[in-house]
């Protein structure tokens, strides 16, 4: 039999399948998440429990008239299937393929780019407004995780958005954190109630009946709504939403596509702002993902039937978890803080061996540095572990609330660098270039685990005010046979006799060092600097770079304000009368690769190197 996702080429084709046809197409794009997210990794529980979500949205709207914009995107792999994206959708997170998340450039379904969190809410609302002003009658839905909410952006939108004249349809996707308890069998057969449009029709029907009675209406129908919100908050203990301005439905059954489009198709009816309260089981219908969703929330290849992963081993956030363990039995000063990511960032044996001095803050890195700051205040000595790319929402903090305040406090900052597949949203490449802007903060960027662990310990005790030690994602790269760190602020690397200068810091340390070795077999003698402590930069080592005839920088993140233009700054107001040539991501969003083909592309790879170093000098 003809799979029913071939017969799909857009939204419309969806609308032709008859009723009884959907569970046979949720199963069948179940089945091809799990199938082709086995050989690709990507965000696999997210998006099997919005299997029956997505159907029922595009059953019901009109997309792409009407705007359906998924916060973080990475459940949005069900949307790329229906909206034409089928034939491709074996490509996805590979090169050239498609993205993770929801991207304008690949379909006009996408409607925003995303890959963060709690954002969706607020761009929705301003999308719905500029089709008011415009007198467009379509609708915006934005769909919203449990998680989302516990980002401040998420309320500001709500507070924003409740009480407008707009479309606005929020679903808010519960399947963890209960937000509003389902009470028993009374609040369900409720919620079903006020799900149906042609109670919305009568009730709206019935309040303008109310509203046109002479003298006593408006006091009847107000008396009648108060009356009716106080049972209803009675049945539903949540008053949250219509306070804020919402109408409110739900909790309704997420993996049940009648009660879904039937609960959409009242929320149509409203047009007012609603939310829509669904309730799902991430991973549904995978065994394994439903036991461990926050296993398969983000993963690399598996196996399709088991459910293994890889055997994965040592990584740099698995040696600073157990750094942060070890280091806890002999410090009871010691905290970790986390933002929604213990288990990404190497701290779930501390969350487990001192749950009473670890802390996740949820997805709110703005909140979680200035929390920090406050139990450092206290006396305590906090580590807030963070993905680089999530840490770019915490700069005014750290500014205002880290920095300036000159508190003792550690950010354990992870996937430094480029990280691969997850695309241009996650790629850690900016942190080092805004760190360099913030007075009074110490930069340690170790290379190798053993680093890691010295950097932790200098970041910790031997360094005033905030430090940030930043690692990249997975492995420690190869050492070279005749390198031994010395755990100080920068380490000379190469040939006495060398006339020419590699920089860089992190784990492309040990492609410089390969360069060095190939360019020495084509006469070209280098010594190469790896800066461990890039921001402040060690007057010795400038002075040690200020005697090199030609000094090439090669920075894994921005050019601008990156640390290799503020080197090349300090050689200039030292008189450096040489030549400097700065490799870096020159004003752009890498987009999914491989890690080895993005530093390949940037040229920051062994073969990137020796090319720009042999071209530069023999065109010079």
């Amino acid at each position: 039999m003809e799979k029913l996702l071939t017969k799909i080429k857009s939204p419309e084709d969806l609308k032709r399948l008859q009723e009884s046809d959907l569970p046979l197409l949720a199963d069948e794009i179940r089945k091809l998440l799990i199938d082709t997210l086995s050989v690709n990794g990507g965000h696999l529980a997210s998006n099997l429990g919005v299997v029956e979500l997505t159907i029922a949205l595009h059953r019901v709207f009109e997309s792409p008239r009407d705007a359906i914009v998924w916060d973080v995107g990475h459940q949005s792999y069900i949307h790329k299937l229906l909206t034409g994206r089928y034939d491709r959708f074996s490509s996805i997170r590979t090169p050239g393929g498609l993205s993770g998340f929801t991207r304008t450039s690949e379909s006009e379904h996408d409607f925003f780019n995303s890959g963060h969190s709690s954002t969706a809410l607020s761009a929705a609302f301003g999308l719905s407004q500029a089709n008011r002003i415009k007198n467009k009658e379509s609708y915006t839905v934005a769909v919203v995780g449990d998680g989302a909410f516990t980002g401040g952006m998420v309320y500001e939108a709500l507070n924003n958005a409740g009480r407008s004249d707009s479309r606005l349809i929020v679903i808010l996707n519960d399947n963890e954190m209960s937000i509003s308890p389902n009470v028993g069998a009374l609040a369900r057969y409720f919620a079903a109630i006020r799900a149906n449009p042609r109670y919305v029709k009568f009730k709206a029907g019935t309040e303008r009946v109310l509203m046109n009675i002479p003298l006593v209406g408006k006091p009847l129908a107000k008396a009648v709504y108060n009356l009716k919100t106080n049972i209803k908050n009675l049945i539903y203990n949540s008053t949250m939403f219509e306070d804020l301005g919402f109408r409110y439905i739900g909790p309704i059954d997420g993996h049940n596509i009648d009660q879904l489009i039937t609960a959409l198709q009242a929320a149509k009816s409203m047009n007012i702002p609603v939310v829509l309260h669904i309730n799902t089981v991430k991973g549904k219908g995978f065994e394994q993902a439903e036991k461990s969703p926050e296993v398969f929330h983000g993963i690399s290849r598996f196996d399709p039937i088991t459910g293994e992963p890889p055997v994965s081993g040592k990584s740099f956030s698995g040696v600073f978890g157990d750094f942060m363990v070890q280091t806890a039995k002999i410090d009871p000063n010691i905290c970790a803080v986390t933002a929604a990511m213990s288990a990404g960032t190497g701290l779930s044996a501390f969350s487990s061996a001192y749950p009473e001095r670890f802390f996740d803050a949820g997805i709110a890195e703005e909140h979680a540095t200035t929390f920090c700051s406050g139990l450092a205040k206290g006396g305590m000595l906090p580590v807030f572990a963070v993905y680089s790319s999530f840490f770019q929402r915490s700069y005014d903090q750290i500014i205002h609330d880290a920095a300036m305040q000159e508190l003792k406090m550690v950010f354990a900052v992870d996937r430094a660098g480029f990280v691969g597949e997850d695309g241009m949203s996650h790629q850690g490449i900016f942190d080092a270039a805004f760190l360099n802007t913030v007075p009074g903060v110490t930069v340690f960027c170790p290379a190798y685990y053993c680093e890691l662990e010295a950097f932790m310990q200098k970041a910790l005790y031997e360094t005033d005010g905030a430090a940030v030690v930043r690692y990249p994602r997975g492995k420690e790269p190869a050492l070279p046979m005749d390198y031994q760190p010395s755990m100080t602020s920068f380490d000379f690397y190469g040939q006495a006799n060398a006339d020419v200068l590699l920089v860089t810091y992190g784990r492309i340390f040990s492609q410089c060092a390969s360069a060095a070795t190939v360019l020495s077999k084509q006469d070209i003698h280098c010594a190469v600097l790896k800066l461990n402590v890039i921001k402040p930069i060690d007057e010795k080592a400038l002075q040690a770079a200020l005697k090199m005839k030609n000094i090439f920088f090669f920075e894994e993140g921005q050019r601008h304000g990156g640390i290799g233009e503020s080197f090349a700054t300090m050689l200039l107001e030292n008189g450096y009368g040489g030549n400097f040539n700065l490799t870096a991501v020159d004003d752009e969003f890498p987009i999914h690769d491989s890690v080895d083909s993005q530093l390949h592309k940037y040229k920051l790879d062994t073969a990137g190197m020796v090319q720009t170093v042999a071209e530069v000098l023999n065109n010079g």
